[in-house]
């Protein structure tokens, strides 16, 4: 069974986010075994300097590269944009190799280089989402490609 990690930087306050992840994790707990690890933003000041942002974004660089395995996509603006299907592909080929995949979420500056550089970027649109969104977003999408794989009719 494939093993899916999500690594987000942020919690989910909100109870209708953390209702939406539940409710794709128990849909997921058949088809994969997803682990998802909440890590917390680094502290910036209301107006971080562009130097305050980097330092941030490297200490949760370093708090999210241990925690991934297999193979890593860092979701990212300037990644490569997948529709449904290819997500479907992306998973399938995670099953074949090492049978393990790990999703990076980053705060709202992004992902440190460290990260983006330890696999291969995602995007999910041009636009940009908060990460709470981000987080059922995907959960969703892993579902509906697990779903593409089965043959089943639920990603119409």
């Amino acid at each position: 069974m494939l093993s899916v990690k999500i690594v987000c930087v942020g919690k989910l306050k909100e109870a209708y986010w953390r209702a939406a992840v539940e409710e794709y994790a128990k849909r997921l707990s058949a088809l994969c075994r997803l682990e998802i690890t909440e890590l917390p933003e680094a502290r910036l000041p209301a107006a971080p300097t562009p130097g305050e942002i980097a330092a941030a974004l490297e200490k949760e660089s370093a708090a999210i590269l241990p925690r991934l395995s297999g193979t890593v996509y860092p979701l990212c603006i300037e990644g490569r944009a997948l529709d449904s299907p290819g997500m479907a592909r992306l998973l399938e080929r995670a099953m074949e190799s090492p049978g393990a995949v790990s999703f990076v979420i980053g705060s709202s500056f992004g992902l440190g280089d460290a990260v983006k550089q330890a696999g291969r970027g995602i995007s999910m649109s041009a636009m940009t989402f908060p990460h709470q969104l981000a987080r059922v977003m995907l959960c969703e999408q892993i579902y509906r490609g697990m779903q593409i794989l089965r043959g089943a009719p639920y990603h119409k």
